[in-house]
């Protein structure tokens, strides 16, 4: 699984088709949770119940690829607990705005973190950012402004807050993909499989234990709500395991801006489910800033693939 005798580069465009896939279905997971374990309560199920999913993943994997488990270091740690926190706070914001607006919307306005990815990855780790790159990142910007516009003149100053909790929760989301790739990139032996998965159990291991240490400090009650509500929150952690699994697995095959720009197809599965679940059907006008948003981080994952 090293990948020697393979060139297994490709493998992040499945793999990443797969993570959006799983992770629009458990979001909608995540947001009927809302109703009954809070915002707090719901981001964590994506993490306590998804990290035994994540040490199922690396006993499997560890077993096929045969080598030694990748040390830690120092880097190791800094850049995989900045990612962990990083996601955190994205994964509270998103579903505090699923709370005021759609869940299709919401999720559009997180998937401008592949063009935060963009340039977080240019300043951070020295991604280069082409002028096309630069055009297509105005576009798909255009395309979430379009969309917030409608909210904002429809009922006035108090849709802007879901709005920018959407905006700033996916640069949330494009710091921690920034810090998960920067982990798996400083790791040292073990094919790019295990250093995927073995991130990723660290990941989750680490946010599980910052909730559960604050919700046993400053909430304990909500605790046991999260834990009574096992049988929806398992597939909240199946679902998101899966989903983590498929960016780590991308992450550590390509660039960030790579897999998160084509994970905006995510925006897509959301449409359907919001249709099916939610029953929402989005305006014209969404749909036309979903189509703007797709079209530029279309453009720039041809640009990235170049």
């Amino acid at each position: 699984m090293s990948g020697a005798a393979m060139d297994w580069t490709w493998l992040w465009i499945p793999a990443t088709l797969a993570a959006a896939a799983a992770q629009a279905g458990r979001n909608a997971v995540q947001r009927s949770l809302t109703e009954t374990l809070g915002t707090l309560g719901a981001t964590q199920v994506r993490f306590l119940f998804g990290f035994p999913f994540a040490l199922l993943f690396l006993a499997v994997v560890y077993s096929i690829d045969g080598g030694p488990l990748p040390g830690i270091n120092s880097e190791f740690l800094a850049f995989v607990i900045g990612g962990a926190v990083a996601q955190i706070a994205a994964t509270a914001l998103m579903l505090a705005a699923m709370r005021e607006r759609s869940f299709v919307v919401v999720t559009a306005w997180t998937k401008t973190e592949p063009i935060q990815v963009a340039i977080f990855g240019f300043a951070v780790l020295g991604d280069p950012l082409s002028l096309t790159g630069v055009l297509a990142i105005v576009l798909a910007t255009l395309g979430v402004v379009l969309m917030s516009s409608k909210g904002a003149s429809a009922t006035g100053k108090g849709s802007l807050r879901p709005a920018l909790f959407g905006l700033v929760s996916g640069a949330f989301f494009a710091l921690s993909a920034i810090g998960f790739r920067g982990a798996i990139l400083v790791l040292d032996g073990g094919g790019f499989f295990l250093q995927s998965t073995w991130t990723l159990v660290w990941s989750l291991g680490i946010q599980s234990l910052i909730l559960i240490v604050w919700m046993l400090l400053f909430n304990r009650a909500l605790l046991i709500a999260c834990m009574a509500a096992w049988r929806a929150s398992i597939w909240g952690g199946l679902l998101g395991a899966c989903a983590s699994q498929g960016w780590f697995l991308g992450f550590a095959l390509t660039a960030a801006a790579n897999v998160r720009t084509l994970g905006l197809v995510e925006v897509l599965f959301a449409q359907i489910l919001s249709r099916r679940i939610f029953a929402h059907t989005s305006s014209r006008r969404e749909l036309l800033g979903i189509a703007l948003i797709v079209i530029g981080v279309g453009i720039l994952v041809a640009v990235a693939g170049r």
